[in-house]
């Protein structure tokens, strides 16, 4: 990334990571933003982004159009929208060029897209293709759990309660005894703060703590990767660490959007550029746990809990009547996958 203090996206995209956005999400703003900064050198040699005119937004708009669909138009425009209004709002530009562009224009993004819809035997079909113990735990614990990525990237070995786990000689979070085989998703870790000792590139969103239920199929996946996970350069000992060239260090969200996508990309379930109707990304699979274990349980409370998407009233009661509650109705409906 280019000195901050010279480059006025570079300021922009700095900041982001202080606010706690993802890899993933500067990526993205920073691939849109540099186009946009090559668009006007080629435009009319304008050196930096605050000297555009709105015209000059109008007319980088414009030639989005017809390549790409509306709503990607429209989110690219929003991503500009959003630069500017930072940049103006902390004094670094007079005004905001994209205000009169997105007043008038006519794509909007598509907040509700109608989205990829796969099925279970679909689903089924595309992990028999995976072979690599890594990617298998990471697809099927996201599909089995509803976890956002963040939250699959900071798992530790103390938050899976398995005999496996054991026999390696981890102590679990006492939050998990007597919970059977189970996952602990914490809403603590925050990027660039440190949690069981080692800081953390990706924040946790849940509301509130959240015990998921393991069920065979899941244990069998992890069981398959501890047997051979390398040894983790982080004393937090981290449940997921790469095989490649960051070698036994903590997997990070921008890996396992990459993982994701190519075996996605193989299915023909994601192209680049192609929008959230179309793509398969690692928040799909939220969408695929949410929307199929809800028309399975009928209980929109009990997979709420499970998202972590419920407040602490909830969540209070369902953990009180975990046996009788949370975990039957988990195990009666979850879809089987292998």
């Amino acid at each position: 990334m280019s000195d901050p203090s010279t480059d006025e996206i570079g300021y922009f995209l700095q900041d982001m990571t202080y606010h706690g956005k993802t890899d993933r999400t500067r990526d993205f703003y920073e691939r849109v933003l540099r186009e946009f900064e090559e668009f006007l050198g080629e435009r009319r040699d304008v050196d930096v982004p605050s000297e555009a005119s709105h015209r000059d937004c109008m007319a980088y708009v414009h030639r989005l159009r017809g390549t790409l669909a509306e709503s990607t138009v429209a989110t690219y425009a929003s991503y500009l929208h959003r630069f500017y209004s930072y940049m103006t709002g902390v004094g670094k530009f007079e005004s905001n060029p994209m205000t009169l562009v997105m007043e008038e224009m006519d794509e909007r993004i598509n907040t509700d897209p109608t989205r990829r819809e796969i099925s279970v035997p679909e689903m089924r079909a595309f992990l028999e293709d995976v072979g690599h113990p890594l990617h298998r735990a990471l697809l099927v614990t996201m599909l089995k759990t509803g976890v956002r990525v963040g939250e699959l990237c900071n798992l530790d070995l103390r938050d899976v309660s398995l005999p496996e786990v054991r026999d390696l000689g981890a102590s679990v979070r006492p939050q998990l005894d007597g919970r059977g085989t189970s996952l602990f998703v914490s809403p603590h870790p925050s990027v660039d703060e440190a949690t069981n000792g080692e800081r953390r590139e990706a924040s946790n969103k849940r509301k509130r703590a959240t015990v998921v239920p393991v069920d065979d199929e899941l244990r069998a996946e992890l069981v398959r990767w501890l047997a051979v996970r390398p040894d983790p350069i982080s004393s937090a000992h981290p449940l997921f660490v790469s095989t490649r060239d960051s070698w036994g260090r903590r997997v990070t969200p921008h890996m396992v959007h990459h993982v994701v996508e190519e075996h996605a990309t193989r299915r023909g379930w994601y192209r680049e550029g192609g929008g959230a109707e179309e793509n398969v990304t690692p928040h799909y699979f939220r969408h695929f746990f949410t929307t199929h274990l809800r028309d399975r349980t009928g209980d929109r409370g009990i997979v709420k809990y499970l998202r972590g998407d419920v407040a602490g009233d909830i969540v209070d009661t369902y953990t009180h009547n975990w046996g009788d509650r949370v975990r039957e109705t988990y195990e009666r409906n979850i879809y089987q996958l292998l």
